[in-house]
């Protein structure tokens, strides 16, 4: 881990509202860990703007073995570690993790977090589980794509799910398209495979950083 949270910060049965929210970060650097947030260009960004978690300590490891490629993608000439995690620092300094980069879908020129719009999926009282992903579009390039198990019994459309995420998140970030399915594949940890889900629609097409 390169971030905590005290033993205090988890004691939030007296706290407001505002100091509760911190549960939801990954807390603060440890001592000896630097980490940046940074754009494309690796520039940093400010608080509140989201951009990939990079990170530098003398615990870090130096290189991928035999992997010479994987380990100049990753790790700069001066040592920081590019983790794959995008992220945000709040004013106080906090780290909120907002998702993966490889999952970020970029529909219409605009970034989207799937995370984001899973979150608002599983409120729906009829959604077991859901996995966001993006896939091929003439016209969007990537199209919001999600895909769900429903409750034992429950009924919902596709349109109504869409129109459930346009209520409560902007509307670009909604789902275009909903497919149902009995079940999503897992890892025996039991992590979503994205990959495999994507596979069907980007095989033999280009997909960028994915």
């Amino acid at each position: 881990n390169v971030t905590m949270l005290s033993k205090q910060q988890h004691n939030v049965l007296n706290a407001s509202p505002e100091e509760q929210k911190i549960l939801a970060s990954a807390g603060f650097p440890h001592i000896g860990v630097h980490v940046r947030i940074v754009d494309e260009n690796g520039n940093d960004v400010p608080p509140g703007e989201v951009g990939e978690i990079i990170v530098k300590s003398k615990a870090i490891m130096k290189e991928f073995w035999r992997k010479p490629e994987d380990t100049k993608e990753a790790i700069t000439d001066d040592g920081w570690v590019h983790t794959g995690d995008m992220g945000r620092y709040d004013e106080k300094g906090f780290i909120y993790i907002v998702d993966r980069k490889r999952d970020m879908i970029i529909s219409g020129g605009e970034n989207i977090f799937p995370r984001e719009v899973e979150e608002v999926l599983y409120q729906h009282p009829a959604v077991l589980e859901a996995a966001v992903i993006g896939v091929p579009d003439p016209y969007w390039v990537e199209r919001v794509h999600a895909v769900v198990v429903l409750k034992p019994g429950a009924q919902v459309t596709a349109d109504e799910l869409i129109n459930f995420c346009k209520e409560r998140i902007a509307r670009y970030k909604a789902p275009k398209s909903v497919e149902f399915v009995n079940a999503l594949p897992k890892n025996p940890a039991g992590k979503i495979l994205k990959r495999e889900l994507r596979k069907k629609y980007w095989e033999g097409k280009q997909e960028s950083e994915k």
